[in-house]
């Protein structure tokens, strides 16, 4: 019988990984995912077509979710 060799990693061979966003990104980009929604719901509102809410106030909240969305991305993560 052939005896066979493993070549095991150590723990000094193995870099860690580093991610492009950091826990701050991801909670911000959290946030912009229920603003928007917020404001998809409230253009579903009421029957009223021309409700203030459904063609003023929801299209604000849609893009200042969109616009939180844009900051969670280019947010630079904190170095530490």
């Amino acid at each position: 019988m052939a005896k066979t060799t493993q070549t095991t990693k150590t723990a000094a061979n193995t870099t860690p990984v580093k991610f492009i966003f950091d826990k701050s990104n991801y909670t911000w980009f959290i946030i912009s995912i229920a603003v928007v929604a917020f404001g998809f719901f409230l253009m579903s509102g009421t029957t009223d077509i021309y409700s203030t809410t459904k063609i003023v106030i929801a299209p604000i909240v849609v893009l200042a979710g969109f616009g939180i969305g844009f900051y969670a991305i280019l947010k630079k993560p904190e170095t530490k």
